[in-house]
């Protein structure tokens, strides 16, 4: 039976206790480093990754570590392992990895359980396939072209090509492409702003780029405005 993570601290503790009355110059677990968040690209998923876990203590701590509260029996596991107090995952699987993880550091004297740190997988997807339909307005007026960003999971970052690669929209008093969405805001709307845009994306944890299919921007003169570029 797997026991909850804070009732075995508990019982790590009063198993402890007749030790600690004899503890002289013993002192429990502090903290020199705790485990940082990860971002794992995953094309990487054949490498490890090193959770960080160390304290200062004497006697000097022992080392367990759970993953989404649930301890993990590393007797059993043979892809994590410790060196220290550090958690090594290896042949890294982006299914059964992902989560929040926590080391408890403990020993004679007492137990400490360092912050909750995340291991999280980044990718990025490709673009969906299809005509985008063409973005009509009036010569003045402003526009938004949408991205559509595809699934992903990580640090993004957005530009936009003019008509053909290495073009890129100039971001100035008009044009202005959003880091949160992706979309190109473009005002008071010139005949030089007549063409094809595309959306690029880079995932800056995986170094990917993919980008989306071109919209034509045309002018029209009827009076009527589309303001958007529907994904």
């Amino acid at each position: 039976m797997t026991l909850p993570w804070k009732q075995l601290l508990l019982l790590s503790i009063i198993d402890c206790l007749a030790d600690c009355l004899d503890s002289g110059s013993y002192h429990g677990p502090k903290w020199r480093m705790e485990p940082g968040d990860l971002f794992i690209p995953v094309d990487s998923i054949e490498e490890e990754a090193t959770l960080t876990c160390d304290a200062k203590g004497m006697p000097p701590p022992q080392y367990r570590w759970s993953l989404n509260g649930t301890l993990i029996n590393l007797s059993l596991d043979r892809r994590r392992r410790l060196s220290g107090g550090n958690l090594i995952i290896s042949s890294l699987d982006r299914y059964q990895d992902v989560g929040m993880y926590q080391c408890m550091a403990f020993n004679t004297v007492g137990a400490i359980l360092s912050r909750r740190a995340s291991l999280l997988f980044a990718y990025l997807d490709h673009f969906k396939v299809h005509t985008r339909s063409a973005v009509s307005v009036r010569e003045g007026q402003g526009v938004v072209l949408l991205c559509g960003t595809p699934t992903s999971s990580g640090d993004l970052t957005y530009a936009w090509v003019f008509n053909e690669y290495p073009y890129f929209v100039q971001q100035d008093n008009r044009r202005f492409v959003s880091q949160q969405t992706g979309n190109l805001y473009i005002a008071k709307v010139e005949p030089s702003d007549v063409g094809n845009y595309t959306c690029v994306v880079m995932n800056s944890i995986t170094k990917g780029k993919v980008q989306s299919s071109p919209t034509s921007l045309i002018l029209r003169t009827d009076g009527k405005t589309q303001l958007t570029a529907m994904m």
